[in-house]
């Protein structure tokens, strides 16, 4: 049967077509209960694609895929597809400061500003100094400001993370404004998530390695691991793996998008309930989220997350310090640990804790959870940003054989 793209029948037929369409573009004859979970969360959701796999020890055990990389060439979904994660990418731009500190070349409770040749306070609170460790538990009292939401564009940045992070951060900077990207409370005080910390963070690999940060990640984590297809940069991957991030058009967010239609393609009508591809986008503050991998190659990381920093006799970090990072860090904080977040999950009565990190930006949303107790976890990609994915990733985790 000749099947039309899932643009028209998305736009054409509604949410039933959506499951047909799903069912035989990825050759179902039987579907599992997991599967069925997962295919009717995409169709609740306007989900175009969906990978996913589960790790446990040093292996992938199970791994599916469903619907489209790219919508208008009609190519599936794979575990090789690459993709921008999102804020996954703060685990590795806290790999690398753990790496310095490992070195003894940062110190966690260090002030920023011995690492990075310019001053950064809080103007609210100038004797107050902002240190490592707060950035790496988003208690620096650095905002997320005007600028940052603004500063995405499509294709590489144009702007350099040092000049970036000057601008907003300095009191002399372009972004500065009065003080507008920084919180009304003190650092330390208390937890607000924070991206512009992360570029922060990133920009004190780069002064103490000397070099850019991209180029350090790929020296001393990606390559390291066999993640050779895995950058930062556009520039440094292949765009023609690219899984394309959509928008689906409702009445509701149809005028949001017009607003914001500089991120998608030219060519892009916006018309109520179809797909609307985002351009190939970036920002200057890119450690934050940035990282543009496959779940195939994301699995290594994880798996040597899992296995005390090691994956095939190659090491990134000590165990002791892995064991660090998935420690609770803030007095009355349960989720907290440095970078990596903590969550409970009530199963046959029984807590289980899982650690790991979500990631969310313009047309994807991502996952990746594990248990260091059991050593299992999990990764999903999606290319829609429309919500509602912990719980499906907490079945698979469950679940997936």
């Amino acid at each position: 049967m000749l099947l039309k793209t899932y643009y028209s029948i998305v736009r054409l037929l509604g949410k039933s077509a959506i499951l047909f369409f799903l069912i035989q573009s990825n050759g179902f004859s039987q579907r599992s209960h997991l599967d069925s979970s997962i295919v009717s969360f995409m169709v609740e959701r306007y989900i175009p694609g969906f990978a996913a796999c589960k790790i446990e020890n040093d292996r992938i055990i199970w791994s599916k895929t469903f619907g489209q990389a790219n919508v208008e060439k009609r190519i599936p979904m794979s575990i090789d597809g690459i993709m921008n994660i999102g804020s996954i990418s703060k685990t590795f731009t806290a790999t690398a400061i753990m790496q310095l500190w490992e070195k003894g070349k940062v110190k966690l409770e260090a002030d920023v500003n011995d690492y990075i040749g310019f001053t950064v306070r809080n103007p609210k609170f100038p004797d107050k100094p902002i240190t490592v460790f707060q950035l790496l538990t988003h208690t620096s009292s650095i905002l997320d400001g005007k600028a940052y939401g603004e500063s995405y564009s499509c294709g590489d940045p144009t702007t350099n993370l040092h000049d970036w992070i000057y601008g907003n951060l300095n009191n002399k900077g372009k972004f500065f404004g009065s003080g507008d990207n920084f919180h009304d409370f003190a650092p330390g005080e208390k937890e607000e998530y924070s991206n512009v910390a992360f570029g922060l963070l990133g920009l004190i690999v780069e002064k103490v390695s000397k070099q850019p940060f991209n180029i350090y990640c790929r020296d001393f984590i990606f390559r390291p691991l066999g993640m050779i297809k895995t950058g930062w940069m556009l520039n440094e991957v292949d765009i023609s793996k690219y899984i394309i991030p959509y928008a689906f058009v409702t009445k509701e967010n149809r005028n949001e998008l017009l607003e914001n239609k500089e991120l998608f393609s030219a060519e892009s009508e916006f018309k109520v309930g179809s797909f609307v591809p985002y351009c190939l986008y970036s920002f200057p503050n890119y450690p934050d989220g940035l990282i543009r991998t496959s779940i195939r190659e994301l699995s290594y990381f994880l798996r040597a997350m899992i296995n005390g920093g090691k994956l095939n006799d190659v090491k990134i970090l000590n165990e002791t310090t892995i064991s660090k990072m998935l420690t609770l860090q803030i007095d009355g904080n349960k989720h907290r640990g440095l970078c990596w977040e903590k969550f409970e999950n009530i199963v046959a009565k029984e807590t289980i804790s899982l650690w790991g990190h979500s990631g969310g930006d313009p047309g994807i949303t991502t996952y990746l959870l594990f248990n260091p107790i059991d050593k299992t976890g999990v990764i999903a990609f999606q290319n829609n940003a429309t919500g509602g994915t912990e719980d499906i990733v907490k079945k698979i985790y469950l679940e997936a054989k």
